[in-house]
């Protein structure tokens, strides 16, 4: 009985004009959407490998120059698209793709494309992503909101009890039918993305496969949850007309309202200064000094200690540079700086997501959101994981450049010069991309309101079929 109830909802589903028209549109923008998606990706992905490789040689063939003036001459490092982006690039757009490291600052983030978007880009960009997460729960609700509702009315609903169908059945029944309809349309979505991901090769560093199943699982329970959520307003509503303008209420609420309204209140709760803002206070608190000692008192009292190191009573006396020295100490010096700015506007931000996470118990767009960024590897953490390695490679290459012009520089200063095959040398900047599991770890709220709307929301649809009325 289950199984004909199913197949009886699916070919009902199925021959439906409405199903093949809004089905055909929703299909025909998520395959669009992950083949442009996938295109965007390539070419990032070349054009990423391509900077690095250029980047490297113009470092290297950078010719005679004094270690000083090659820190100051930089490099620029470059964060790797996750392999999933093409399915949501969350926050890259936003964030930067490239870094110019150098000595003595710490930059921001440059290129976000986010910032050369016209103004109808700024309304959303077509994604895989977003088409899951809006279009689908949207199609669900304009597909079975009559699945109780319209029976109902039309009395067919009593006919069915009459006969002794159990409810249970009954609501099992067309759940399973409503799936195997949207199967339709998910199935070939999924069976192109799973071709894109095998047509890559594999990154074992980053669980591409079991970031990607992980995935395919939390869009089935958002999913499965505005199925049970418009199954339990359909058995409940004394109309179909009724049904439909409840649960596209519940639509506009979940995933237009309650986003932009936690957006808001992280923002106010959580405040983050402008750059030219961040910038100002950086260079105030340089000023003040660590605990009220400056940069001139902090480098006496370095400079006491190098003495008394090398038991010397002048600079000159030091068998090192002493101006390759007193550089790194001025490096050392300017990172607590920087750590303790940087770090504090991470956390606003981290905090900001927090908040969005745990918003998620109102709105699951929100928990299913910051859970497709997590896995593609899009999200904020990813970001400050990748800039916090970037930062750690622009120490370690400064330090390498000034340890060289203490140690081998002698009396001859800034006149002192290294040549091509010296910069060879030099460290190379490596990504260590997470895996799954990090990705993961700090997706527990998202992840327990998820699970949290599909078991409200199957209970309330079963609770709702059980008390079903047939008048």
């Amino acid at each position: 009985m289950l199984l004909r109830i199913a197949r009886k909802e699916f070919l009902e589903m199925a021959r439906d004009g409405r199903f093949r028209i809004a089905g055909g549109i929703v299909l025909a923008l998520l395959l669009t959407s992950l083949g442009l998606g996938w295109q965007r990706h390539g070419e990032v992905t070349e054009a990423h490998q391509t900077a690095i490789a250029q980047e490297r040689q113009i470092w290297e063939s950078q010719g005679e120059k004094n270690p000083h003036s090659a820190a100051h001459y930089g490099v620029y490092a470059f964060k790797p698209t996750g392999r999933l982006a093409f399915v949501d690039p969350g926050t890259e757009a936003y964030t930067g793709v490239t870094v110019f490291l150098e000595g003595h600052k710490q930059n921001q983030f440059l290129y976000r494309p986010a910032r050369d978007g016209n103004t109808l880009q700024r309304f959303g960009e077509l994604t895989a992503a977003a088409v899951l997460q809006l279009l689908i729960p949207l199609l669900i609700i304009l597909l079975a909101f009559s699945t109780f509702a319209g029976e109902r009315e039309s009395g067919t609903l009593r006919q069915v009890l009459s006969l002794g169908v159990r409810r249970r059945d009954l609501a099992l029944g067309k759940a399973l039918g409503v799936a195997a309809a949207l199967g339709l349309l998910l199935v070939p979505a999924t069976l192109l993305g799973s071709a894109a991901l095998a047509s890559a090769q594999a990154d074992a560093a980053s669980g591409g496969l079991l970031r990607a199943l992980a995935m395919a699982g939390t869009y089935l329970i958002y999913l499965g949850s505005f199925v049970g959520v418009t199954l339990a307003v359909s058995a409940r509503a004394r109309s179909s007309q009724f049904a439909l303008v409840t649960l596209l209420a519940v639509w506009v609420f979940v995933c237009l309202m309650a986003p932009r309204a936690a957006t808001d209140l992280a923002r106010s709760l959580h405040p983050t200064p402008s750059a030219h803002e961040f910038a100002a206070a950086l260079a105030e608190d340089r000023e003040d000094g660590i605990q009220g000692v400056n940069y001139d008192d902090y480098l006496e009292l370095r400079k006491t200690e190098l003495l008394a190191e090398y038991e010397a009573e002048r600079i000159e006396d030091l068998p090192i540079n002493y101006n390759g020295w007193r550089l790194q100490v001025s490096e050392e010096y300017a990172n607590q700086f920087f750590d303790r700015h940087y770090a504090h506007l991470w956390d606003q931000f981290e905090a900001q997501d927090g908040l969005r996470q745990r918003a998620g118990f109102v709105a699951p767009l929100l928990a299913v959101r910051s859970v497709s960024m997590a896995l593609a590897g899009t999200d904020f953490s990813h970001f400050r994981r990748f800039a916090e390695q970037a930062e750690l490679y622009r120490r370690e290459l400064v330090a390498f450049l000034n340890g060289d012009l203490r140690d081998n520089a002698g009396p001859r200063g800034f006149g002192y010069t290294q040549t091509e095959g010296f910069w060879v040398q030099a460290p190379v900047f490596a990504y260590d991309a997470p895996d799954a599991g990090w990705a993961l770890a700090g997706e527990s709220a998202s992840l327990a309101a998820l699970l949290a709307w599909f078991l409200v929301a199957g209970v309330w649809a079963w609770r709702g079929a059980l008390r079903l009325e047939a008048i």
